[in-house]
C-alpha cells in the first residue's frame, strides 16, 4: 500500500525526473561537471522506507578538484558589478518558482517533513533570492568625517572569497539558500555540504543552479557540492582558502567546529541548538496559544531547530491551557507527509527514533508525569519505523533532560508563579539561547519580555509561537546556540570583509592626533 501511494498517487518518480535526478548521482560537482570517486550514501525515505537513490562521496582528490574551480571563479565572479550578480540570482529564483512542486515533493519525502513545509520551505529560498535581488543595489559603506584638513574616510566592503556551507537534514535545501543567495551577491564563490541523511536534495540544488551558470557563460565554481560525513566536512573547517563556514547543526558539531575554524583564524556562522519554550501569561488568548504552541512542538516532527520545547504556563491558567493543549493533540493525524491531509510526518530515521525514545524514559525516571503518551507507530502505513507519538509532559526546568534539546515532538509543561519575570527567569535558564516567545495582551508583560532584562533569546516573539521565521529579519541565537545570524537584516556583512580607507588629496601630509614628525 505505501509503495503504491508513493510512486503512483504522489508522483515522486516524476518529482526526480524533473529535477535530473538518477538512481545513482554523484556527490560532488562544479556546476554542471559531476563526479565522485568515494563510497556511496545510500538515501532511504523515512517516509516508507524505500530507497530514493545513492550518492557518491567526496574523496580528497575530488575535493581538490572543487577548491581549484572555487578558487578560480572567484577571481572574475568579484568583478562582476553587485547588481547583475543579483540578476543571476534573480534567475536562479525564477526557476525555483517552476520547480517548486517537484523539488518540494523531495523535500518532503526525502526528509519526512509535511508536503506543506516542503513546498513552505523552497517559497523559503524563493524569498531568500527575492531579497538578495534588493540586497545587490544595497551593499552600502559609510563616509567618516577626517580630523584632517582635506582629506575623506571611507568604509566599504568587499567580496570575502570561498564560503563553505554545512547544513543539516531538517532544512535540506532553504538554510543554503539563506547563506548563498547573499554570498552570491557579495560576490562569493560557494561549496556546500549537505547533509548525509538527505543528499539528494543538494544534487537537485545543484542541478537548478548549473543551469543558470551556463545560460549566462559563468565560471561552474561559482556553485559547488560535496557530499559524506563529517570527515568531509573536515577538509572545509581546516581548509584555510575558505575564510568563511557557515555551519548549521548540533552544539557538539559547532564546538568543533567553531574551535578549528578559529585556530586558522577564520571566520563562523554557526546556527546551533534551541531549547525554545513560550510563556503564556493570564491574559493569554487560547484562539492563539493552541495553535502557536502545538504546530511549534509538532510542526516538523519536532525537528526544527526552533521547535517548542517547553510551554511555561502561569498557574491561574495552567489548568486550562494544559487541558486546551491535550484536547487539540488528539486532534494530530500522523502519516505519510505527503499526503496532505496529515499533520505530522515521521522522525529522520531510526538514530532519531532511539533518541525520542530514551528522552521520554529519562524524564519518567526524573519524575515527569506523562500527560499524552509517546511511543513508536507500527501497522499498515507506518513500515518504516520512524513515525512517533507527539508526546505532552509535565516536567520541572531543573530536570537534566529538559536542559537538553531533544530533536523529536517531546513538549513539557512547567508551571510558573508570580509576575512574570519569573517566567522570563525559568525560561533564560538553559544553555541555548534561539527563539523565545510570550503569549499576554499586557503591553507592560510584552515590553518586558523584549527588555534588555527580558528574552536571552536572538528570537523573541509576542503572540506568535516560535516557530516560523520570515527571511526579512536576521535568523539566529545567543549562548550554546552559537551567536551566528543568516538571512534578512545586515546579515550580508559576514560573507564580506570590511575595509577603511583614507584619502589625501592636499599637498600636505598632517598626521592623525596632531602628531608632528619634521624632517
Amino acid at each position: 500500500m505505501a509503495e503504491t501511494l508513493t510512486a503512483s498517487t504522489y508522483g515522486i518518480e516524476e518529482a526526480l525526473a524533473a529535477l535530473g535526478l538518477k538512481e545513482m548521482n554523484h556527490g560532488t560537482s562544479t556546476g554542471s561537471d559531476f563526479f565522485g570517486n568515494g563510497d556511496a550514501i545510500a538515501s532511504y525515505s523515512p517516509t516508507d522506507g524505500r530507497l530514493i537513490g545513492k550518492v557518491t562521496t567526496t574523496t580528497r582528490a575530488d575535493y581538490e578538484k572543487v577548491m581549484a574551480s572555487a578558487t578560480e571563479a572567484f577571481k572574475s565572479f568579484r568583478a562582476i558589478p553587485a547588481p547583475k550578480r543579483g540578476e543571476i540570482v534573480r534567475q536562479f529564483g525564477n526557476k525555483l518558482r517552476e520547480l517548486k512542486e517537484p523539488l518540494g515533493k523531495l523535500v518532503s519525502y526525502e526528509m519526512g517533513k509535511s508536503l506543506q513545509e516542503g513546498y513552505g520551505e523552497v517559497q523559503e529560498m524563493i524569498d531568500i533570492c527575492d531579497f538578495a535581488v534588493g540586497l545587490s543595489r544595497q551593499l552600502y559603506g559609510l563616509t567618516i568625517q577626517s580630523e584632517r584638513v582635506e582629506h575623506v574616510m571611507r568604509e566599504q566592503y568587499h567580496p570575502l572569497g570561498v564560503v563553505g556551507i554545512i547544513s543539516a537534514f531538517n532544512f535540506p535545501v532553504a538554510v543554503w539558500s539563506w547563506n548563498t543567495a547573499l554570498a552570491w551577491v557579495c560576490g562569493d564563490v560557494c561549496v556546500w555540504k549537505a547533509s548525509e541523511k538527505a543528499p539528494l536534495c543538494s544534487v537537485a540544488c545543484q542541478n537548478i543552479m548549473a543551469e543558470v551558470l551556463k545560460e549566462n557563460d559563468l565560471p561552474e565554481g561559482v556553485s559547488c557540492i560535496i557530499n559524506g560525513d563529517y570527515q568531509v566536512g573536515e577538509f572545509m573547517t581546516t581548509d584555510k582558502r575558505i575564510p568563511l563556514i557557515s555551519a548549521t547543526g548540533s552544539t557538539r558539531m559547532g564546538r568543533i567546529v567553531g574551535k578549528t575554524v578559529a585556530e586558522r583564524f577564520g571566520k563562523s556562522l554557526l546556527e546551533l541548538g534551541g531549547n525554545n519554550a513560550i510563556i503564556i501569561t493570564p491574559t493569554a488568548d487560547l484562539k492563539v496559544v493552541v495553535p502557536g504552541a502545538v504546530f511549534g512542538a509538532v510542526g516538523t516532527c519536532g525537528q526544527r531547530c526552533t521547535s517548542t520545547r517547553r510551554l511555561i504556563i502561569h498557574e491561574s491558567v495552567y489548568d486550562k491551557v494544559r487541558d486546551a493543549i491535550v484536547g487539540a493533540y488528539q486532534q494530530i493525524r500522523i502519516g505519510n507527509p505527503l499526503d496532505e491531509n496529515n499533520h505530522v510526518g515521521p522522525l529522520i530515521d531510526q538514530d532519531a527514533v532511539n533518541t525520542y525514545m530514551k528522552a521520554i524514559e529519562k524524564a519518567k525516571s526524573e519524575g515527569g508525569n506523562i500527560l499524552v503518551e509517546g511511543g513508536v507507530l507500527e501497522g499498515e502505513g507506518y513500515e518504516s519505523g520512524c513515525y512517533v507519538k507527539p508526546c505532552i509532559i509535565e516536567a520541572s526546568n531543573h530536570f537534566e533532560i529538559v536542559q537538553e534539546e531533544t530533536f523529536a515532538p517531546i513538549l513539557y509543561l512547567l508551571k510558573y508563579k508570580g509576575d512574570v519575570e519569573n517566567a522570563i527567569a525559568t525560561q533564560n535558564d538553559v544553555a541555548q539561547g534561539l527563539s523565545s516567545a510570550i503569549m499576554t495582551e499586557s503591553m507592560k508583560e510584552a515590553q518586558k519580555f523584549m527588555s534588555y532584562a527580558g528574552s536571552d533569546c536572538g528570537i523573541a516573539n509576542v503572540n506568535i509561537g516560535t516557530s516560523g521565521a520570515e527571511i526579512g529579519g536576521a535568523f539566529g541565537g545567543e549562548k550554546e546556540t552559537g551567536g551566528g545570524r543568516e538571512s534578512g537584516s545586515d546579515a550580508w556583512k559576514i560573507y564580506m570583509r570590511r575595509q577603511t580607507n583614507t584619502i589625501n588629496y592636499s599637498d600636505q601630509l598632517p598626521l592623525a592626533q596632531g602628531i608632528k614628525f619634521d624632517l
